[in-house]
């Protein structure tokens, strides 16, 4: 324990992208000294540049939310980490969940400034399929997801040879749910493996 606060005070009057790499690295072993799964015991700093938001997102605010969002974040500081997954495509981070705290660290110059350009991350390790079903749940658990939006994901599911059963076990649908999600589409190889519901009968 020791060695930690002498650590800190070597690097107590470093610039800030020292300390952000001394932090980086004692919340990472801390996590691996606790070692319980929760992504949320590992939070990391990550360069405002390094995170995009997905092309997916199926939560939409509106603007007097959104102004709200920026409110909360002004007077009550980041209270939620962003969830994130590595892209490999550009060596950064993609956005699981928090794509408008995201958007207004990165957009919000005051607010980019009170985090020293950095935003409060916990990293998931999982594939562009399983990241969709993250976010859903993560949005599906706050009560705020789009229909339409969500039947898109669902199609988007089944291209990638996702049963009816899978998506509505990772999405906590039932198979009426999953069915009525993609019908909502209207696309004619949504229905390529109909399995209707007996209810319809």
């Amino acid at each position: 324990m020791e060695d930690i606060f002498v650590l800190l005070g070597k690097h107590r009057n470093k610039p800030l992208a020292e300390k952000v790499a001394v932090y980086n690295a004692i919340s990472a072993a801390l996590k691996d000294f606790i070692g319980l799964p929760h992504p949320a015991l590992g939070m990391q700093l990550l360069s405002v540049d390094r995170v995009r938001g997905n092309d997916y997102n199926p939560n939409r605010v509106a603007p007097p939310e959104l102004e709200l969002l920026k409110l909360s974040i002004r007077k009550d500081g980041v209270t939620m980490p962003v969830v994130v997954a590595r892209d490999d495509e550009s060596g950064g981070y993609v956005v699981v969940d928090g794509f408008h705290r995201t958007s207004i660290i990165q957009t919000c110059d005051d607010i980019k400034e009170s985090l020293g350009g950095y935003i409060p991350a916990v990293e998931l390790n999982k594939s562009v399929e399983d990241r969709i079903t993250s976010t859903v749940r993560h949005n599906m658990a706050r009560g705020s997801h789009q229909v339409e939006l969500s039947a898109k994901l669902v199609t988007a599911l089944k291209r990638n040879n996702w049963s009816n059963a899978r998506i509505g076990k990772e999405l906590g649908m039932d198979a009426d749910e999953v069915l009525r999600l993609r019908q909502i589409t209207g696309l004619a190889e949504a229905f390529a493996d109909h399995e209707f519901s007996k209810s319809w009968e």
